[in-house]
């Protein structure tokens, strides 16, 4: 059998307030072309297939149209549900939708009940699990002392175990959406947790292993172990993945022995350019013809801050997303930005806390993170709730 595996589509996703959907709506058909042209069997697509619990009517359709072409190319479908997606309205019509070969597993009770599809050397069993928030899960799952994501992720390997059990000689392939430890984020996915304890260990998933591990979350490709791998976003979403390839892993399962993978790179439907100078320089340079038709992110460099320097950009660079004034005179160490920039939210506010009234004890660090993690979650309500997208970056920040 013939696997393809991809993940964190992200459909609905902005670029600095650009809308992404015809983007993504051409990496998607380049998916089902790779299907078509590799003869691939399967698609497994381990969560944030959208950007948001409730997706615009426009990315529903963008998703629906690269299942469509998927299917049509000759694949079928398993795919989890992230910590970006709604489990439920994911997981809507789910019955409905196996019938047309798209598999669909976003709860804890579908996570030891396998989707089996067959080839000439018998079953594959996909197991797919779901994004699981321990605060959420952890009744279900009968583990009410679990507080960290290796605890619930334990609890679930184990109802897996006991079905792999009852299947001998069955191939097995995996889902899982998770931050695995020795992965390396890229900065654009969104924290799973509050606190340190989303990381999850490598080992869960290689003791004893699957014939394949697909693992969602981190967006850049990796290889963890050989039989477990992140393929990452198929397009950038920052500048800190500029240099990655986008790819896909193409895996195949014979009748027995380790899968066989190789990783196919993706096309890059529009290249990232991050550029520093002054403005006049920048819009004169016929050096930087070729981010012409690329996103960029520009640091200006000029003594006096420059007016209107967006407009002025975009005349040039029309899909200039992001520009900020650097101040080219003054003590780093002295501004805020630079301070911060690159540490957590707890970490900040536990500097904070010990530079206003010392070193908080274990009691008062705890109460800090559970109030961040509240904040993040009632944040994310109401980005939901209002159904808004972040304004486009126009302006200089100091």
């Amino acid at each position: 059998m013939r696997i393809l595996h991809t993940s964190d589509w992200h459909i609905g996703r902005t670029f600095h307030g650009v809308d992404l959907l015809a983007d993504q709506s051409r990496v998607l058909d380049a998916l089902a072309e790779l299907v078509a042209a590799e003869g691939v069997d399967t698609v497994v697509l381990p969560g944030d297939v959208y950007d948001r619990s409730i997706p615009s009517a426009d990315a529903i359709a963008v998703c629906n149209r690269g299942f469509e072409a998927i299917r049509a190319a000759g694949a079928r479908i398993v795919a989890t549900s992230g910590n970006h997606d709604s489990p439920t309205r994911l997981g809507a019509g789910a019955s409905f939708a196996a019938a047309g070969g798209l598999y669909l597993r976003t709860t804890v009770a579908d996570s030891d009940r396998p989707v089996l599809l067959s080839d000439e050397h018998g079953e594959v069993a996909f197991y797919g699990i779901p994004y699981l928030e321990p605060e959420i899960c952890r009744g279900e799952l009968g583990v009410p002392q679990a507080r960290s994501h290796t605890e619930v992720l334990d609890a679930v390997l184990t109802r897996i175990h006991a079905d792999i059990r009852n299947r001998p000689g069955t191939r097995t392939v995996l889902l899982a959406h998770a931050f695995v430890v020795g992965g390396a984020a890229s900065g654009s996915e969104r924290s799973i947790s509050v606190g340190g304890v989303e990381t999850v260990p490598l080992d869960m998933f290689t003791e004893p292993g699957f014939d394949y591990v697909a693992l969602g979350h981190l967006h850049s490709p990796q290889t963890l172990a050989d039989a477990v791998r992140y393929s990452g976003s198929p397009l950038p979403y920052s500048f800190g993945e500029s240099s990655q390839h986008k790819r896909a892993w193409l895996v195949d399962l014979d009748a027995a022995g380790p899968a066989r993978v190789r990783g196919h790179d993706l096309p890059l439907v529009r290249g990232l350019s991050r550029l520093s100078g002054k403005l006049e320089e920048l819009l004169a340079d016929p050096g930087l013809e070729p981010a012409e038709e690329h996103y960029v992110s520009v640091t200006l460099t000029d003594y006096a801050r420059p007016v209107d320097a967006m407009r002025k950009l975009r005349e040039r660079f029309p899909f200039a997303v992001h520009v900020e004034w650097d101040r080219p005179q003054g003590d780093p160490t002295l501004r805020y930005r630079e301070r911060v920039r690159g540490r957590a939210d707890t970490d900040i506010a536990h500097t904070f806390l010990t530079d206003v009234r010392g070193e908080p004890n274990t009691t008062e660090t705890d109460w800090l993170n559970r109030a961040m993690a509240a904040a993040v979650r009632e944040t994310e309500a109401v980005r939901d709730d209002i159904g808004g997208a972040p304004a486009a970056d126009t302006e200089l920040t100091a």
